[in-house]
């Protein structure tokens, strides 16, 4: 079952876009409660948020499924340029204008766990389960440069897609195989570890007109005077990408009232995506950044439970999502200390997304109305990663949503299994700033989203 439920998420992809591209919670109990509950653990994909809450928890399997829906738009404004030229920046590379809606609004993505009980105190548990990703394809439009300047002949040229380079996107998928231990420290307290191991798959299309700009063009250029085209740009088809990393988390409950987590996962280490060295920084690294949880939980009467969580995720820790997109105005030139032509694409200090790190603030809320009806609601709000002068390359993962809504319910059926259900809403989100390879063009894009989430819990 587990390696069907891999093979399902695969094939489905991943457009988990909320939280940057870090899904808003994780869990069909914790998404109906807007990502919170790391303090009060009451189901099995706790434990990716804070190992220690698997002591909590009854043996079971768990099993659930996801319809993501992100609708994403972007649109560029008229440029002023006519063929330009700006100082480091080189001549205006016009994007439109454009006005159009990305493809794929429909992600199905999976999940299954199962824990085990090995004494009183000492807990083990496993699942498979999809924590981030990030989905565009957009069809049509333009971009248009003039290679001569504007004081050039031959004026400007115009290419079809996005780039130039036919239709572009991106499409990321990141799952994750967690095995967890955690132990009971008396009555109060519990901690716990996770072996995560990562996996990812990644496409990217329509960029290929960026190929003077990357390590392989410029240094071969440079050294032979024969520029090489790149090969592992764009249009490669998907490439899959293996990692570890870890996890450790306590639980401390003094009193029914009122209990504290506080969690950390490390950065996950992954193998390079070979068939993108030439796009991303590090020769196509794409590691993925660390997070750290901290959250508590008020029962104010046995029935009722208030729950506050922050997370912070480091996007920083990751070179081609956080370097700023102006590292690309210092290609070519040469980086001594590295010995090469590392601010191009592809480079050790290589362009990326530019984003920043996220803090999000997650508020949940859950009623247990009888013995066999518990109600669920949530929101939370993080600013969203993208500075408003990284527009461009992040036209590809315009990951910009803000706020989350949820509400959801747990049913025990006469058995004494679980059938949960959370609903979210994202409401639409949207950025804007200049080209920053035109920048008297406007770049906007925006995000709403919904997200349908159903699993079923068998207790052992």
């Amino acid at each position: 079952m587990l390696a069907v439920t891999i093979a399902l998420a695969l094939a489905a992809g991943s457009a988990s876009a909320t939280n940057g591209y870090y899904t808003h919670g994780i869990g069909t109990k914790s998404k109906a409660q807007a990502g919170a509950g790391s303090a009060n653990p009451d189901e099995l994909l706790a434990l990716a948020t804070n190992p220690a809450g698997l002591t909590a928890l009854p043996e079971s399997i768990d099993a659930g499924l996801a319809i993501f829906i992100p609708m994403r738009k972007y649109q560029t404004s008229e440029s002023m340029a006519d063929g330009g030229c700006y100082p480091g920046m080189g001549c205006a590379f016009t994007i439109g204008p454009n006005e159009i809606n990305s493809e794929n609004e429909f992600f199905p993505i999976p999940f299954i766990g199962m824990n085990w009980h090995l004494t009183d105190a000492d807990h083990l548990a496993a699942a498979f389960y999809a924590r981030g990703g990030m989905n565009t394809e957009w069809q049509g439009g333009t971009a248009s440069f003039d290679p001569d300047g504007a004081a050039g002949p031959s004026g400007p040229m115009t290419f079809p897609g996005t780039f130039g380079g036919g239709t572009a996107g991106v499409d990321l998928m990141q799952g994750f195989l967690n095995l967890t231990y955690a132990r009971e420290f008396g009555d109060t307290f519990s901690a716990g570890a996770s072996a995560i191991f990562a996996i990812q798959r990644f496409e990217a299309r329509g960029v290929s007109t960026y190929a003077p700009y990357t390590k392989t063009y410029v240094e071969s250029y440079f050294t032979t005077g024969t520029p090489k085209q790149p090969k592992n740009l764009s249009g490669n088809g998907h490439e899959m990408s293996y990692g570890f990393g870890a996890s450790v988390g306590l639980r401390w409950q003094p009193t029914d009232m009122f209990s504290f987590a506080a969690a950390y996962t490390t950065k996950m280490s992954m193998s390079d995506l070979g068939e993108y060295s030439d796009l991303f920084a590090e020769g196509g690294g794409f590691d993925m950044p660390s997070t750290w949880t901290v959250g508590v939980a008020l029962k104010p009467v046995e029935s009722f439970a208030i729950m506050f969580d922050v997370q912070e995720i480091k996007y920083s820790d990751v070179a081609s999502v956080s370097n700023p997109i102006q590292r690309l105005f210092s290609c070519p030139i040469f980086d001594p200390v590295n010995g090469e032509f590392g601010n191009c694409l592809g480079g050790k200090k290589g362009p990326g997304f530019g984003w920043d790190d996220m803090t999000v603030y997650k508020l949940g809320l859950a009623w247990n109305y009888s013995d066999d009806w518990t109600w669920r609601a949530g929101y939370s709000y993080a600013d969203q990663p993208i500075p408003k002068d990284q527009m461009s390359f992040n036209i590809l993962a315009p990951g910009v949503m803000e706020q989350h809504w949820t509400v959801g319910f747990t049913q025990q059926t006469s058995s004494g299994n679980e059938v949960n259900l959370s609903f979210m809403f994202a409401p639409n989100s949207k950025v804007s700033g200049p080209n920053n390879f035109d920048p008297s063009q406007t770049v906007q894009f925006e995000m709403k989203q919904i997200e349908l989430e159903l699993s079923y819990r068998w207790k052992r």
